[in-house]
């Protein structure tokens, strides 16, 4: 599979949307990534993430992978089920990115970060710091989609697919300054600027 047909499965299912949109991030940016639309279909999730996994540096080792909730679970579970290693997540408790459900994250394991998105990385940032902060080791950070922003974390980068959409500023974005209403779609929802 290569990026036209990665492209080409992300519109069939919907997942590109275009629209005034505010990101997890808080940019603004006219298109939305909703990979949710093609999360909705296992057995094309689970080709994704074989083929991201194919595309790692050969020889990398995994003993478990790990996602921010809540866009990174359904990716991370299909690549974890096709390196046939555990899967755990993360979620945010006031406000903080936390292991909860009893997870654990092994000492000197060797970990995978998987997410859905990334435009800046911040939340797949808070889980390598969890990660490090266990004694573990980050592998890499493992993506469907990478929006072309600059990742605040400094682990090696795996997107399945660049997809290099413009992001502004709230400050200057033309559709706020336009009118235009704004949707936040993100599953960590912040106030709209």
């Amino acid at each position: 599979m290569d990026d036209a047909a990665v492209l080409a499965v992300l519109e069939e299912t919907q997942a590109i949307r275009k629209g005034h949109f505010k990101l997890t991030s808080g940019r603004h940016s006219d298109t939305y990534i909703q990979c949710a639309r093609v999360l909705e279909h296992p057995r094309i999730t689970n080709r994704l993430a074989a083929e991201a996994i194919a595309r790692l540096p050969e020889g990398t080792q995994v003993d478990l992978v790990i996602s921010p909730a809540l866009g990174g679970i359904l990716f991370g579970f299909a690549v974890a089920d096709a390196l046939d290693t555990p899967f755990i997540f993360t979620e945010r408790k006031e406000g903080e990115m936390v292991l909860r459900r009893s997870f654990e994250i092994p000492a000197n394991a060797k970990v995978l970060v998987a997410e859905d998105v990334v435009t800046t990385g911040g939340s797949v940032k808070e889980v390598c710091d969890l990660v490090e902060a266990a004694g573990a080791k980050v592998q890499g950070v493992i993506s469907l989609i990478d929006r072309g922003g600059t990742p605040v974390f400094e682990a090696a980068f795996y997107p399945l697919l660049q997809l290099i959409a413009p992001s502004w500023d709230p400050a200057s974005c033309e559709l706020c300054k336009s009118g235009q209403g704004i949707d936040a779609p993100g599953s960590r929802q912040t106030s709209a600027g």
